[in-house]
């Protein structure tokens, strides 16, 4: 069966669209009318590099069998979708045309599968024992995940790594770590069996009989996408520093056992609140991969730039940690040091 899935971001979320129109799906991106008329007249340019190869393969949505368009918030016609994929970053959708599409998504009842970093607030209600009510102050608009109901919400961790190309237009996405997006299931079963359609029919797709990497892969465990998170408390939010920015194997790699202190602390952290060490990725195996990461986070990149506000997983972590007794100073030091910068900008920007 095609599902047909709206997605809710034209950058990081070409990279989920073009997966599942390999795959025989339809997805609509919903983005700035600009981006939209451009990806309608020329389609969406994904490239990814295939196992053994030396050059990116460029993926074209026209020549794809499933159909790709694109749309503006405010002209999407909810009754056309199977299910919607949240790919913008957190502070974005506080915007009036976002608020007012997530409301009617929510009144709708349609299955969301979140491919953010930040895990929106009706998939941390899922949480046993988690007082979501005192982890508000990381979300930049809170108010706008209210009306979810929390079964119709899952989390998959955004683990490929994709960004647009500065002498490109909008419509072209770069994948430099073409790794798996995992899921966690949703709460009713007939969501998760679309989900696993979906995991099946991408991970069949090939290009001249090779696999095509960046699969989507579906997991029982609610916290198997919340290994993302001593990545980031490790390597991403680290890069920003009280002045500058440095890259993420720089972060890592600077201070081995002081990295490797924050990774497990914070895997203890989730293992706190349910999930198994089966769950989560080793350090050895996170900071080989830092390696080959040269470039500072995008987060760290967007503060240097002057952002006011940007995705909060490390201020989330630390309310987590508070809330259950496991604070850390490294962890207090990395926020601390994101507050400051991003206060500097809007004060900067006022």
């Amino acid at each position: 069966m095609a599902y047909r899935v709206l997605v809710l971001g034209a950058s990081y979320g070409a990279l989920l669209g073009t997966k599942l129109i390999m795959a025989g799906h339809d997805v609509t991106l919903v983005c700035r009318k600009a981006t939209s008329d451009l990806i309608n007249a020329n389609g969406t340019d994904v490239r990814i590099k295939l196992r053994g190869e030396d050059e990116h393969r460029l993926i074209l949505s026209g020549n794809q069998p499933g159909t790709l368009d694109a749309t503006s918030p405010g002209e999407v016609d909810l009754a056309s979708y199977d299910m919607v994929a949240l790919a913008m970053a957190e502070p974005q959708y506080g915007s009036d045309d976002i608020r007012i599409l997530l409301r009617k998504i929510a009144e709708a009842e349609l299955p969301c599968l979140s491919i953010m970093n930040m895990p929106p607030l009706p998939y941390l209600k899922r949480i046993p024992g988690l007082d979501t009510s005192l982890l508000s102050p990381s979300f930049t608009n809170p108010e706008v995940w209210m009306p979810f109901n929390p079964d119709m919400v899952t989390l998959c961790s955004p683990d490929p790594q994709a960004y647009r190309l500065p002498d490109h237009g909008a419509n072209v996405l770069h994948v430099g770590l073409p790794t798996n997006f995992k899921a966690a299931a949703f709460a009713r079963p007939e969501h998760t069996a679309m989900l696993r359609e979906l995991e099946t029919a991408i991970s069949d797709v090939t290009l001249d009989g090779n696999d095509v990497p960046v699969k989507l892969r579906v997991f029982d465990s609610l916290f198997v996408p919340f290994a993302k998170w001593s990545m980031l408390l490790t390597g991403n939010y680290r890069c920003v520093l009280n002045a500058g920015v440095r890259p993420i194997k720089e972060a890592v790699h600077s201070d081995l056992n002081l990295s490797r202190s924050i990774f497990e602390h914070v895997d203890a952290i989730v293992r706190e609140l349910g999930a198994d060490s089966a769950d989560q990725v080793p350090f050895d195996k996170y900071a080989n991969a830092a390696n080959g990461l040269l470039k500072p986070s995008s987060a760290a990149r967007a503060i240097d730039g002057g952002t006011p506000y940007i995705e909060r997983v490390d201020l989330l972590v630390k309310l987590v940690a508070d809330q259950i007794g496991m604070g850390h100073p490294e962890i207090d030091a990395v926020v601390a040091t994101i507050d400051a910068r991003l206060e500097q900008n809007r004060v900067a920007a006022a």
